[in-house]
């Protein structure tokens, strides 16, 4: 059985990190997905969906010293469902994605949170890790769009 979720879109927020008693960190964000489509009128419309993500332990420490509201981020998780009780005892509902990974798809230097021109860029290494190098076709070569 497979229970995995990608999304591609922006933080709506910053995200809320927690430090529980035993010492794992869990962190809090949303994510804005769109779909834009043609109506009868011909006219385009564009739905948004807002989805909760939560990270754990060390991807929740990543979270917070590299995720800033706006910001367009590749999440790849679960689905999860989860029951609990507001304040009145009332149960409630949530659906959340855990997130296993996830990656910043603009880059860092960008002063605004719209669409990168260069999408989908990857994200920056940190200082600790290596960029590998990747050799692309020359100028003079022709590029061809075609999958095969």
């Amino acid at each position: 059985m497979i229970n995995k979720v990608i999304l591609i879109g922006n933080l709506g927020r910053d995200p809320e990190i927690r430090h529980l008693e035993s010492g794992a960190s869990v962190g809090r964000f949303s994510v804005a997905t769109n779909e834009s489509y043609l109506d009868k009128n011909e006219q385009w419309q564009t739905v948004t969906e807002w989805h909760d993500i939560v990270v754990w332990r060390n991807l929740a420490k990543r979270a917070e010293t590299q995720l800033k509201k706006g910001m367009l981020v590749f999440i790849e998780g679960k689905l999860t469902h989860r029951k609990w009780q507001d304040n009145e005892g009332k149960d409630r509902y949530t659906t959340e994605v855990v997130a296993n990974t996830f990656r910043i798809l603009e880059r860092r230097d960008r002063q605004d949170s719209s669409f990168p021109s260069d999408f989908p860029a990857t994200e920056y290494p940190t200082s600790s890790e290596k960029t590998p190098e990747v050799e692309g076709p020359s100028t003079d070569e022709k590029i061809d769009d075609l999958p095969f």
